[in-house]
Formats: structure tokens, sequence, C-alpha cells
């Protein structure tokens, strides 16, 4: 006769997968029927084990995005939004050592090509792109000036 796994088995099961946020993992659990006290009790316990931490999603997450690649500020909304803090979402950012401007670089060289274009909505296209990816101004400036090897 079939029973249904218990919340730490479903819970064990998801993180086999892939690390996820503590929210990410109450959700998905309260989705699967799981009852609000076991799935405390069950993520108090990943936590005391480790085999959930947020510090350490964010750090794999922020990897993840970078070789997309996804500027800062789409990373840190993303990891907000799956329930990372604002610090800790910042830390991991801070601590992935990227160089933002050149990701912008590369994502606008892959997406249009190495040549500067004169045409203004050809600009403003490839400057909402590379803003939609979460670049900031600087960084799309840079990626959108002429390329001067001095």
């Amino acid at each position: 006769m079939y029973t249904p796994p218990s919340t730490m088995d479903h819970a064990l099961i998801l993180l086999g997968g892939r690390e996820h946020a503590v929210k990410e993992i109450q959700s998905k659990l309260k989705q699967r029927g799981h009852s609000a006290e076991d799935i405390t009790t069950t993520i108090q316990s990943l936590i005391e084990m480790n085999y959930l931490n947020d510090q350490r999603f964010a750090e794999m997450f922020v990897r993840s995005r970078i070789n997309k690649p996804l500027g800062a500020l789409r990373i840190k909304q993303e990891l907000m939004r799956k329930g990372i803090k604002e610090e800790l979402a910042n830390q991991a950012i801070q601590d992935s050592d990227a160089d933002w401007f050149e990701l912008a670089k590369e994502l606008k060289e892959r997406k249009f090509g190495d040549g500067q274009t004169k045409d203004f909505k050809e600009k403003a296209k490839q400057m909402r792109y590379l803003q939609y990816r979460g670049f900031n101004f600087d960084q799309i400036n840079y990626a959108l000036a002429p390329n001067s090897d001095t």
C-alpha cells in the first residue's frame, strides 16, 4: 500500500535536485499539502544539518546567473523574489567578483555583434535589452561605447 512521503522526505527530494532558498522549500512543501507545523519543524532540522542554507543558495544562484549573463540589478531582484534578504543578496553579488562592465559588453557583442551602430533606434533597442538583463546605465554605456584599445 502506498504511503505518501513525509515532509522531511519531500524536502530532501527537492534538495537532491538543486539548492533551494528557505522560502522556496516552504512554498513547495505547502503546495504538496504538508502542515505548517511539519514544514516549520522540517525546515529547522534542515537548517541545523546545513542542508538548507540561504547564503549558499544565494552564492550559487549568483554564479549561475552571471553565466547567463545577467546584471547585478536583475540577479538581486530574482534573489529577493525567492525570499533572500536584501543584505544577503547584496553580499552574494559583491562576493562574486564579477566584472559587470565586461559581462555587459560580452552580452551586447553576443546578441548584436561587435560593431557600433549609428542608428538611434537600434542603439535604443540594445540599451533596453541590456537594461532588461539587469545592467546599470554606466555598464550599458561601456558596452555600447566604441572599442578603444589604448
